[in-house]
């Protein structure tokens, strides 16, 4: 297998080879044990502090219902689908609602109505005192989340273990071949030539 006999006794075996032997078995300890670790680590934190969130967010958010006062007249639709936005599907209105600790409220607002008139209803979320919030965010979503950070986390060890390896081994050849310099300056430019020093 390759890199296996460097581990091995062998005359030609320089200290170098084995001191690379040693930095990539620590590495690939540090890759294959640590980085999985800390990446469940990182998702287990992420998911705990997502969770407070969310129910942080649902305990002060509210779905109430809108009532539409009139349409706002919009920009157009952007026809190209790579810059057109979430908010293309939705219709701007004036609307009035009722915020959960009972103040009345009339501002413009986005409706998930296609064609909204006066008087239509439509979900909307606020805060305690009525002001409009986005939708608070769901178990699932923050769970996806927690993932995805436990990943990135495992991802960049990864990548520091493999740098920091790379980096070390580059050393470890550029002091070789600066010792390797220094040989060849010792040994000549008359080395290997016949009849050197008669």
């Amino acid at each position: 297998m390759f890199g296996l006999w460097r581990w091995r006794h062998n005359p030609l075996r320089r200290g170098t080879d084995l001191a690379e032997a040693w930095v990539a078995l620590v590495a690939l300890i540090l890759i294959v044990v640590a980085a999985p670790v800390l990446g469940i680590v990182a998702g287990s934190l992420s998911r705990d502090a997502l969770y407070r969130s969310v129910a942080e967010q649902h305990e002060r958010r509210h779905e109430i219902t809108a009532t539409v006062v009139r349409k706002v007249a919009q920009p157009p639709l952007d026809p190209d689908p790579e810059t057109s936005t979430a908010r293309d599907a939705h219709s701007r209105v004036i609307a009035t609602w009722t915020a959960p600790d009972g103040s009345a409220h009339r501002d413009r607002v986005l409706a998930g109505l296609k064609t909204p008139h006066a008087g239509d209803t439509f979900p909307l979320w606020t805060d305690d005192q009525g002001r409009v919030v986005g939708r608070p965010l769901d178990r699932a979503t923050a769970a996806t989340h927690a993932v995805l950070a436990g990943f990135g986390a495992a991802v960049v060890v990864t990548g520091l273990v493999e740098g920091t390896r790379r980096l070390v081994v580059w050393r470890m050849v550029k002091r070789r071949y600066a010792r390797w310099d220094r040989a060849w300056d010792i040994a000549g430019p008359d080395w290997g030539r016949t009849g050197t020093g008669s």
